[in-house]
């Protein structure tokens, strides 16, 4: 036994000779040369080539990094075995991914690529200003060589998208509101937020489906038009004017756009705006990718249509130009400041000037429940591109509130009923929310509330009936009043014609006589 142990000691002294001697021979800048060297050679004979993204670049932090690692999460969700989870300030979702060192393969146009998420220990620092993370993160990207084009081209691009996209769509929406009076947050931003957490969707949105995919159509083409818009020389930005009668859904449709776009919404209040100036100074603090919203203009600024009550003013100086100003809050109409005054040709600029352009990706919706108050200068194409109108409840419409509010689909009901509330709906003109009202006091019990609003729509039904007819009476008793007073004044001109018929035979008769007196006088 002690023979072993002299015999063990003798090895690892002959050990530690030879680890001795090997670094007087190969010091460890020569060691470190030499792993290069044939780390050099098998990269030259390789097939593969890596690429490193770091998640500190010097002292900034790497945007490309935090892309790809929310990138790598839609597809770390489903496929990974061990995965990190995270969730960001001010976002609703869960974040996915990958653990330390732990690699996850991707597919891009038919080309596999290897991600690798390295995770090292930071050597001790010296005194920073900015402390360093103790742990050195970073992606390690292997492609082939063949494939290094597209890769470097377009796949960075498409992570960079997609990674928008998901932070978009995980990050909490907000509602901004412009502060009273103009005044300043503690940030100095004129704008105030909420988080914005209506439920509303196109799905739950009571609307013809036909109609609906329009908008959702549309929406979508503008999302995704940024090459078209640049193509064509255009601010990308949409205008959409919203009218109907009240209670048609025009504030649910705004937060359906809203959830649908992922877009946060601003809530624009005209009467706290002073000037043209401070107008254009909100538009500027606006983000890119957001809803700016002006609700009920008809009754937060003087836009009255010029061409009704410009037949009064025909003389004014500027009923020529239908761009000049005309509306405005307050009193007074320029662009002073001391007017204290927005008016008809600072909202336009607002909406289509050049001041419009100052982001990209930006919707104007406007809302109004009398469309005809409103001045054709500010619906043309180019400020309001898509007039939207808000209808009175309709039978698709209606059959939607039915599965919103009862789960009842069309096969639920009976086909008698159904007939009976497709005829009646049309003639009752009732508002989604009055439907909507009706619904929810009865939920409870279904097929109370399905009578109750049978019910609701035949009384409506005949209101608007005998409104009708009260109107045409009045109508018709109008027109008979309008017909006697012609009568009268027909009545009233015709003796005085006949008058004078007869002074004219009168005096015909007085020169004829006196015409034959001269004939006898003659003789």
């Amino acid at each position: 036994m002690r023979e072993y142990w002299t015999s063990l000691a003798s090895l690892l002294g002959v050990l530690a000779f030879c680890q001795s001697l090997l670094q007087v021979v190969f010091p460890p800048e020569l060691r470190f040369a030499t792993l290069k060297f044939f780390n050099r050679i098998f990269h030259m004979f390789s097939s593969y080539c890596y690429y490193d993204i770091t998640e500190i670049d010097g002292v900034n932090t790497n945007e490309l990094y935090n892309a790809v690692q929310l990138y790598l999460s839609s597809s770390a969700s489903i496929t990974g075995n061990r995965l990190s989870l995270t969730r960001a300030l001010n976002s609703s979702a869960i974040t996915f991914g990958l653990s330390n060192n732990d690699c996850i393969f991707d597919t891009f146009n038919g080309v596999v690529v290897l991600w690798e998420h390295v995770v090292t220990q930071r050597q001790s620092q010296t005194f920073s200003w900015r402390p360093m993370p103790e742990e050195k993160r970073g992606f390690t990207l292997r492609i082939k060589k063949k494939d290094k084009t597209l890769i470097l081209d377009s796949y960075l691009d498409y992570i960079m998208e997609k990674a928008n996209d998901i932070r978009r769509k995980n990050q909490d929406r907000l509602l901004y509101t412009n502060s009273r009076g103009g005044s300043l947050d503690a940030r100095g931003h004129p704008w105030e937020s909420v988080p914005f957490k209506h439920p509303s969707t196109f799905d739950t949105l009571a609307m013809d489906p036909v109609k609906k995919k329009e908008i959702m159509d549309d929406l979508k083409d503008f999302a995704n038009g940024q090459v078209f818009y640049q193509k064509t020389g255009r601010a990308w930005k949409r205008g959409y004017l919203l009218y109907g009668p009240p209670g048609t859904g025009k504030s649910s449709m705004i937060a359906a756009m809203a959830n649908f776009l992922g877009y946060d919404i601003y809530d624009l209040e005209l009467t706290e705006v002073h000037n043209n100036s401070e107008l254009r100074k909100l538009l500027m603090k606006t983000s890119s990718k957001s809803i700016i919203v002006i609700e009920d203009i008809d009754c937060s600024i003087n836009l009255t249509n010029r061409q009704k009550s410009g037949n009064s003013n025909s003389s004014s100086k500027n009923s020529h130009d239908p761009e000049m100003g005309s509306g405005s809050v307050g009193n007074g109409g320029g662009d002073d400041g001391n007017n204290n005054s927005i008016t008809l040709s600072g909202l336009l600029n607002f909406t289509d000037g050049l001041w419009s352009c100052c982001g990209s990706e930006r919707i104007f919706v406007f809302t109004t429940n009398h469309i005809e108050k409103l001045d054709h200068a500010l619906l043309r194409s180019g400020r309001m591109d898509m007039h939207i109108f808000m209808s009175y409840c309709s039978f698709p419409a209606l059959k939607i509130l039915l599965k919103n509010y009862l789960g009842y689909e069309e096969e639920d009901i009976e086909d008698e009923l159904l007939k009976e509330m497709e005829i009646v709906v049309y003639k009752a003109e009732m508002s989604p929310a009055d439907v909507s009202e009706v619904l929810i006091k009865n939920r409870r019990n279904k097929d109370k509330a399905v009578r109750e609003l049978l019910e609701a729509l035949k009384e409506k039904a005949e209101k608007n009936l005998k409104r009708k007819e009260v109107r045409e009476r009045k109508q018709n008793g109008v027109e008979e009043e309008e017909e006697e007073e012609e009568q009268e004044k027909r009545a009233l001109e015709s003796p005085k014609e006949g008058c004078e018929f007869e002074e004219i035979s009168v005096k015909k008769g007085e020169d004829v006589d006196a015409a034959a007196d001269d004939d006898e006088k003659i003789k």
